[in-house]
């Protein structure tokens, strides 16, 4: 299965998981189990370098690339935040520079995310992708 195969399922994952969910409080409470997940950064890596200007809380963002797939480890000091890395992850991370630039955001609006989540949050959560993808840009260009 190739890379932007594998985004595609892993995005109608998500949105079927979701589909399960009666209202915006069930999902919200989802997106904070998810955050609980996530594996915490070392403080030597939440610097300034891998911080992500442009979300309400404090994200970080280390990328680390092998057998030309990008992986990303997150962290936040903001739980919802947390379960919203979790989604994105699933998403981006593992995947190559091609597949990150080529994927948009869009299917968060399938889950409703982008109006339900305030809009300092739902900035933070396109600042991230934005992050991902210029991340995923500068490898493509260190390839050429």
């Amino acid at each position: 299965m190739d890379s932007g195969a594998a985004i595609d399922d892993e995005k109608r994952r998500i949105i079927e998981e979701f589909s399960v969910f009666d209202d915006w409080v069930s999902r919200y409470e989802y997106i904070v189990e998810l955050g609980g997940t996530l594996p915490s950064l070392p403080d030597s890596l939440k610097t300034e370098e891998n911080r992500v200007h442009g979300c309400q809380s404090r994200v970080w963002f280390v990328p680390t690339q092998s057998e030309g797939k990008l992986h990303f480890a997150a962290d936040s000091d903001a739980i919802l935040v947390k379960g919203l890395i979790v989604l994105l992850l699933r998403v981006y991370s593992g995947r190559t520079p091609d597949d990150i630039v080529a994927t948009s955001p869009k299917f968060f609006e399938e889950i409703e995310l982008g109006s339900h989540l305030t809009g300092s949050r739902a900035n933070g959560l396109y600042a991230m992708v934005k992050r991902i993808q210029a991340i995923a840009r500068e490898a493509q260009s260190k390839r050429h």
